[in-house]
C-alpha cells in the first residue's frame, strides 16, 4: 500500500497552498506541520486561536513558509463565513491546492435511546454540515489549482456501524457519502476527493472515547503522515473516490 510507506522529497509540496481544519491539535496539527515541512503554504483553521498560534510559531521557528491563521468554529460558522473566507483565499493566494477536512467532535458515546438533540446537532454541524458548506465554498478556489486534492478524515465507525457511537458514526457515514458523491461529480477534472481513516491514534478525542486504553499501543499522529502527505502530493493525482485505511487490519 503505497500511501502507508510513502516517502518523498522535502520539496514535494512546493508552491502548493493547503488549508487544514482542526489544525490546532492532534492529527490536524501534525498534518499542517508536515505539509509546511514539505514546502506548502499552510492555512491553519480551528476554533482555538491560542492553539493555532502555537502551531504557527512552530512552523515559523522551523524555518518553513509562514502560514496563515483562520480562527473559526464550524459549529457556529455560517455559509457566508465560508464564502467570505474563500474569497479572501482567492484574493491572497490565487488558488487552493489542498483541503484537509480534519475537524471533528466526538459528542457523547451512548445508547441510541439516549442520544439527545443538542449533541446530535453539534456533532452533525461540525463533522458534516459545516464541513460540507466549507468545502462547497472552496470549490472555486480548488478549481484554480492544477491538481487539487480534497481529503476528509473519516473513521472505521463510518464504514461499519458500532454500538454506542451514535451521532459520531452517523456523521462519518455521511462524510464517506459526501466524499463519494464529490469524487464522482468532479471525476475527470482537476479536483480529486478521498477519505483517510487514521485508525487508533493517540489524540485527545481517542482518550475521551477510550479512557482506560493503554496509550502505549497507539500510533502517534506523526506516524500516520505518509498517507496524509501522499494524498496531498501529485503522486496521488489519479487517486479519486477512495477511502484509505492508514492502519489496515
Amino acid at each position: 500500500m503505497k500511501h502507508i510507506d510513502f516517502q518523498t522529497s522535502k520539496n514535494e509540496l512546493n508552491n502548493k497552498v493547503i488549508l487544514v481544519t482542526g489544525a490546532g491539535s492532534g492529527i490536524g496539527r501534525q498534518a499542517a506541520i508536515t505539509y509546511a515541512q514539505h514546502g506548502a503554504e499552510v492555512i491553519l483553521l480551528g476554533k482555538t486561536t491560542k492553539k493555532l498560534e502555537a502551531v504557527y510559531d512552530e512552523i515559523v521557528e522551523a524555518g518553513y513558509k509562514e502560514p496563515s491563521i483562520i480562527p473559526l468554529d464550524l459549529k457556529g460558522a455560517t455559509v457566508k463565513n465560508y464564502q467570505d473566507m474563500a474569497s479572501t483565499i482567492i484574493s491572497e493566494y490565487g488558488k487552493l491546492d489542498g483541503l484537509l477536512n480534519n475537524a471533528s467532535i466526538l459528542g457523547a458515546l451512548s445508547p441510541l435511546q439516549h442520544v439527545d438533540e443538542g449533541t446530535f446537532d453539534d456533532v452533525m454541524k461540525v463533522n458534516f454540515k459545516g464541513t460540507f458548506f466549507l468545502t462547497q465554498a472552496l470549490i472555486p478556489a480548488l478549481k484554480l489549482a492544477p491538481n487539487a486534492s480534497v481529503v476528509f478524515t473519516s473513521s472505521g465507525v463510518g464504514k461499519k456501524g458500532r454500538a454506542f457511537w451514535g451521532a459520531y458514526a452517523f456523521s462519518k457515514f455521511a462524510t464517506e457519502g459526501l466524499m463519494q458523491t464529490m469524487a464522482d461529480e468532479f471525476e475527470n477534472t482537476n479536483i480529486r476527493t478521498n477519505c483517510v481513516n487514521p485508525g487508533a491514534t493517540k489524540t485527545n478525542m481517542r482518550a475521551r472515547a477510550y479512557p482506560s486504553e493503554d496509550v502505549r499501543k497507539l500510533k502517534l499522529p506523526e506516524q500516520l503522515m505518509p498517507s496524509y502527505l501522499y494524498l496531498m502530493s501529485d503522486e496521488s493525482k489519479d487517486v479519486n473516490g477512495q477511502s484509505l485505511d492508514v492502519q489496515p487490519k
